[in-house]
């Protein structure tokens, strides 16, 4: 699969899954991944969704503005950044982010996150 339709087909799945049902992102993470949430390292599939079921808010939507990969090089590993727009259900105005992941292929055919870096983007 091309590289760019494989990043747009992980963001969109991705968004969807964290807008529909955090939990079930649980199996895009392994024991070695990690996620830099707003500066805090978070490392474990378990720990991760832990950390974004536990986010202050239950509804949101994530309306993606660009996406952009580069192969990493590192075992066929994929760079993805994201950015784009976060609406939370009862608010006004939406938030804007900027969201990295690496992911890396499974012997399955699959690919894993091993790193995610997610930052609200201030004005």
């Amino acid at each position: 699969m091309d590289p760019d339709a494989l990043a747009k087909a992980f963001v969109g799945h991705y968004y969807t899954t964290f807008d529909t049902n955090r939990p079930g992102l649980a199996n895009l993470y392994q024991e070695g991944s990690m996620l830099t949430f707003e500066g805090q390292k978070i490392q474990g599939s378990q720990n991760i969704v832990a950390k974004l079921t536990s986010l202050p808010f239950q509804q949101c939507h994530h309306a993606i503005t660009t996406v952009d990969c580069q192969p990493s090089g590192v075992n066929a590993g994929m760079l993805v950044f994201v950015s784009g727009n976060l609406q939370l259900a009862g608010e006004q105005h939406a938030l804007k982010f900027s969201q990295m992941f690496h992911l890396i292929p499974t012997p399955q055919g699959s690919y894993y996150v091993l790193n995610d870096v997610f930052r609200l983007n201030y004005a």
